[in-house]
């Protein structure tokens, strides 16, 4: 699903320089005369330490530092959490931290030597926990040829900046703000009668009575035509069922009035749910089986909302016992039971869910299950 709110949105650049020639002047010091034995901590050696992966044989060691910076500042974006602290106080700049990479390249000693406040220090030293655990070795620094033990800083920055009012999918662009929102010709209702006389049902599901929900998101171009991003099968009713979608969706094109931007047509995401139902008369049973799940459900998540919580999941639990493998259903539930906390029946719920529809909404939480 497409994400609308206009909260700022969290870029973190992290400036990794080997000998932090702009930064660290005052933190690195002259090479140590004392000898090199397994205590001799130095500041400065003739081949510094430098972050994995790029030991290439006929690679110069300019290269290699060059590639090893570009290497830690690529890991350092991608693990590192703006604190919500900082970010509430809208504190920006950059944090200093400091370790020893042992000759056998781990890291030891880490320290903040300079902080910006609302716990960015403690989430920059977090990065070396994240590379003890991700089994990150060093190249250790060399002097006469030998490794030995010496002090590296390590400058982190940290930067709010405004959201971009789009978001990239695969080639596409997709707005996320707008002068003018999408709209169907005629509206949400004549978007709705337009999808529901278009969308066919395929003879293949009345067999076994098949029926459920698939929801569509499409992509409206700015030059009207239309695509598909995502379809969510809440029943696994199958390939069959998703081609009818599709070409429900796909067949209101020239239907649009384009979002604008600045007073330009752009490309718009939106999402639309579609109803299978059995056409077969043996099948008139289920429909009205599943009505009634359907309304269960919904009385149970109104009950939940007025905080009648048990009452609510009674609802649910009676709307599953009619339809036990229902994608919807069991996320409706799973989620009810993850706000109470009871951990156990919500796993129980979403990995079901997970393995009917596939969707990767709550991959975070699974991972907590046994």
């Amino acid at each position: 699903m497409m994400n609308t709110t206009n909260e700022k949105t969290i870029r973190i650049c992290a400036a990794v320089l080997a000998g932090l020639l702009a930064l660290a002047g005052p933190l690195w010091l002259g090479a140590q005369t004392a000898p090199a034995t397994d205590t001799t901590i130095f500041k400065t050696v003739e081949e510094m330490p430098r972050f994995p992966g790029c030991e290439h044989p006929d690679s110069s060691l300019v290269a290699r530092r060059k590639c090893a910076e570009q290497r830690l500042l690529d890991y350092i974006y991608r693990r590192i959490v703006y604190p919500a602290e900082a970010r509430e106080q809208g504190l920006e700049g950059t944090v200093v931290i400091t370790f020893v990479v042992e000759k056998d390249g781990s890291l030891s000693n880490a320290a903040v030597v300079r902080d910006i406040g609302g716990g960015a220090g403690a989430a920059a030293l977090r990065l070396l926990e994240a590379m003890q655990r991700d089994g990150v070795r060093w190249i250790p620094g060399r002097q006469g040829g030998q490794p030995v033990r010496v002090q590296f800083n390590l400058p982190v920055r940290f930067k709010l900046e405004e959201p971009l009012p789009y978001a990239f999918n695969g080639r596409d662009t997709i707005y996320i703000e707008f002068d003018q929102a999408l709209d169907f010709k005629g509206g949400a209702e004549a978007l709705q009668a337009y999808l529901a006389d278009r969308l066919k049902y395929p003879a293949i599901g009345n067999d076994s009575c098949r029926m459920g929900q698939v929801d569509v998101q499409l992509l409206v171009r700015a030059d009207n035509t239309v695509g598909i991003l995502n379809i969510t099968d809440y029943n696994n009713l199958g390939f069959d069922f998703w081609y009818e979608a599709i070409d429900a969706c796909t067949s209101t094109y020239g239907r649009w009035t384009p979002a604008r931007y600045q007073g330009r047509p752009v490309n718009a995401a939106l999402d639309v749910s579609l109803a299978f139902s059995p056409t077969a008369p043996a099948c008139q049973t289920v429909v009205e089986q599943y009505g009634r799940a359907s309304d269960l459900a919904e009385e149970g998540a109104t009950l939940y909302n007025e905080e009648k919580t048990e009452e609510g999941l009674a609802k649910m639990s009676e709307a599953l016992t009619l339809f036990p493998r229902d994608g919807k259903l069991l996320l409706l539930r799973g989620q009810a039971y993850l706000d109470l906390n009871r951990l156990e029946e919500a796993c129980k719920d979403l990995q079901l869910a997970r393995r009917i529809t596939l969707v990767d909404w709550y991959n975070g939480v699974l991972q907590l299950c046994r």
